[in-house]
């Protein structure tokens, strides 16, 4: 989260930043006062006018702070949630335990691949993902990109990101979904846009009545049905 690759990510770890040092300054101006306080050997040091400190400290500073952090993060939430911004990929995301099913549609919103339990995106383009579930809620994440959003049946939700390095990351379920909830992990890689439509040419859906050929993508199986589904 705080080495991002990506707008979003970079506007969620300025807005961490920001937050900690206003936070610091104002932790260390409580630590200041209570040192007065506790040194205080005498009546006569005590404050002329002492309900100003109360309504100056407890009134006017949280107000100034917590208004100011409410129009930043009001200014900044277009670019972590990426609206406004026109999508130059659709990525639609199916969730279900444990799995991410990936598939990957083009400008006339036909499914042109497909990928189990892994992520890929071109570099510099922003993609927009159109999240879901099959069975419970869980949340989609991948911190180096972006913020949490949740993968809810019945529901598509929409998040926008962009990838602008090529460096590995991971992407997770950050919503406790069960008992392999641990498992659902899925790498992202960023390719160059050229290289990303040959990896989809590899990847496009077969017919159900054609055997898979011996190059497919690799995956989990599906998930299994007994114990585990009883239990939950």
């Amino acid at each position: 989260m705080l080495a991002p690759a990506g707008p979003a990510a970079a506007e969620i770890a300025r807005g961490t930043w920001l937050m900690t040092g206003v936070f610091t300054v104002v932790w260390l101006g409580v630590l200041l006062l209570l040192w007065r306080a506790l040194r205080r050997r005498t009546a006569a040091e005590t404050p002329h006018r002492p309900e100003r400190m109360i309504v100056w400290g407890g009134v006017v500073l949280p107000v100034v702070v917590v208004a100011a952090l409410l129009v930043y993060g009001t200014l900044s939430s277009a670019r972590v949630t990426g609206v406004g911004e026109t999508a130059d990929a659709v990525v639609e995301v199916t969730a279900r335990q444990w799995q991410w099913h990936f598939r990957y549609r083009d400008a006339d919103d036909r499914v042109i691949g497909e990928s189990i339990d892994e992520l890929v995106m071109p570099r510099g383009r922003m993609v927009e993902f159109r999240i879901t579930s099959e069975d419970v809620i869980h949340s989609f994440w991948v911190p180096r990109l972006g913020g949490k959003i949740d993968a809810i049946p019945g529901r598509v939700n929409t998040l926008r990101l962009r990838a602008d390095r090529d460096t590995p990351m991971r992407g997770q379920c950050a919503e406790f979904c069960g008992l392999d909830h641990a498992r659902m992990v899925f790498p992202v890689r960023v390719v160059e846009p050229a290289d990303l439509a040959g990896w989809l040419e590899s990847r496009a859906p077969r017919p159900a009545d054609e055997p898979p050929s011996a190059d497919a993508p690799a995956g989990r199986a599906p998930p299994r049905h007994g114990a585990s589904e009883d239990v939950l």
